[in-house]
């Protein structure tokens, strides 16, 4: 029998018991070590050899704030712990960015970039390139798995999810949408003074982002206690659900986390674990998508502190719900999939949001983790090129379901076992609206969608791309462009 650590066992070592349950969510330290390398029958879930599967994404989630990830001052106990419990992708990136890009190729294993077939079809006011509904062609993985008599269910606070413009819902059985996030035009904006939106303002945001704050304020008007906030509404959620959906295995659950993303206004006690307790200014808790120069130092480092302490919510309540898969004993029947979309700028570059041109580790490193039933793969990782239209693809193999052929993503599942996946990656390309990125074992270069702008990085001697060598290096510049970025585009990119 192999045992492997649990999240429990993780935090009972790391200390984030008693002492640290109220602020890190930790509701137990006890030992449940109950996964094996094989699981017997009566263990499996009803209707056959299938497992469960639970799909976790967590919104504008930076790499570099999870402790999994070496970083040693974000508190982010429960992700850490569930890294332990999981294959954790060392490289991942989405395929495309942002928030419907990546989602797309989540739900179909289908590239969005290079967004070829992209054209503006609504009347929302951010048109990147690829922002569009699932294509009516295609098909998505909740459709597949309940033709396949899987039960699909979805559990979010994201927006762009349940506005039924985009098709996000297709092939779901239940939904559970959590209204009132960000520009959600869920309660009147009358009742919310200017004197507010300045508290949760800084006198350079532009119109717009005072827009989004009072938007959100109107829309959390009635908070009284932290399970009022987002992230808590979402993982207590999804919890109860579990409740249900555990008498209708297998099941899939879709969780979908707009948090971490801003406006970043966590409970106090979150943002004093990062900055300064006695602070009383105006609160950056949304940024421009810009250069830095809006901002002041001291401003940035506030809305550095509110970011963080929006992960560490977030990380807190993601724990209860890991803590109710273990409690309902699903942990050894489940596979768990957790990632997110892409990251943040918070002034590492003198870029502040996401702005398309900013494309440096803050805002493409992303957070990539699967937790197998059997425990298989628990404590490795892997430096594969693992990204967002792979998702599917590896639960269809996992769950030995028949990959659609549109599926253009790849079968990581081989990972588990010391083996490779089918596609061979030795660099990786990903776009947002009309800039390009790629990278291989040594060098990350970004520009253009024509390769004006051009900037590379030896990210061997300088991981955090400090040194632009693309003016040193034109050639090489001009290789990797057409090698890499042209040749997996099939072609010239789009101008538009």
């Amino acid at each position: 029998m192999r045992e492997y650590l649990t999240r429990k066992d993780f935090l009972k070592v790391a200390g984030a018991g008693a002492a640290g349950a109220a602020v890190l969510g930790a509701t137990g330290c006890g030992t449940l070590a109950k996964s094996f390398t094989q699981v017997p029958d009566e263990y499996l879930p009803k209707g056959g050899s299938k497992v469960n599967v639970i799909v976790v994404m967590v919104d504008s989630l930076r790499r570099d704030h999870v402790g999994a990830y070496s970083n040693s001052w974000i508190k982010t106990p429960n992700l850490d712990a569930l890294a332990k419990q999981s294959l954790l992708f060392t490289r991942p990136y989405p395929e495309s960015i942002p928030t419907i890009p990546a989602r797309r190729a989540i739900h179909t294993g289908v590239r969005t970039w290079p967004f070829k077939d992209w054209h503006p079809v609504s009347d929302d006011g951010f048109k990147p390139y690829g922002w569009a509904p699932v294509p009516a062609d295609q098909v998505v993985l909740a459709e597949v798995l309940s033709a396949e008599g899987i039960n699909t269910n979805i559990v979010t606070d994201t927006l762009h999810l349940y506005r039924a413009f985009y098709d996000f819902q297709r092939g779901f059985d239940t939904f559970d949408y959590i209204r009132g996030q960000e520009r959600d035009q869920y309660r009147p904006l009358m009742s919310v003074s200017d004197a507010r939106v300045d508290a949760v303002t800084v006198s350079g945001n532009i119109p717009d982002m005072r827009d989004k704050a009072r938007q959100y304020l109107a829309n959390t008007s009635n908070r009284k206690t932290e399970e009022d906030w987002f992230a808590p509404r979402v993982f207590m959620s999804a919890g109860e659900y579990l409740k249900h959906i555990k008498e209708a295995q297998p099941f899939f659950l879709l969780v979908d986390s707009f948090d971490p993303h801003e406006p970043w206004d966590p409970p106090r006690k979150y943002v004093d674990l990062y900055g300064d307790p006695d602070y009383s200014g105006r609160e950056p808790t949304v940024p421009n998508y810009s250069d830095a120069s809006w901002i002041t130092e001291g401003e940035l480092e506030r809305m550095r502190a509110l970011y963080a302490g929006e992960v560490t919510m977030t990380d807190a309540w993601l724990g209860h719900f890991l803590e109710r898969i273990e409690d309902l004993g699903l942990a050894e029947t489940t596979l768990l999939i957790l990632l997110s979309d892409h990251g943040v700028g918070l002034g590492e570059h003198d870029d502040t949001g996401k702005p398309y041109w900013a494309l440096y580790p803050e805002l493409t490193d992303i957070v990539f983790m699967m937790r197998h039933p059997h425990g298989k793969g628990a404590g490795k990782k892997s430096d594969y090129y693992a990204s967002t239209h792979d998702v599917a693809p590896t639960i269809f193999s996992l769950l030995d379901i028949e990959k659609p052929e549109q599926m253009e993503g790849t079968d990581l599942s081989p990972i588990f076992e010391g083996g490779d996946p089918d596609q061979r990656r030795d660099h990786f390309t990903l776009g947002y609206n009309n800039y390009v990125w790629t990278r291989d074992e040594r060098y990350v270069m970004f520009s253009t969608n024509t390769g004006a702008e051009a900037k590379l990085y030896d990210v061997s001697e300088d991981p955090g791309m400090r040194k632009n060598l693309a003016g040193k290096h034109p050639e090489m510049v001009k290789r990797i462009f057409a090698e890499y970025v042209l040749k997996d585009a099939g072609g010239p990119l789009p101008n538009y």
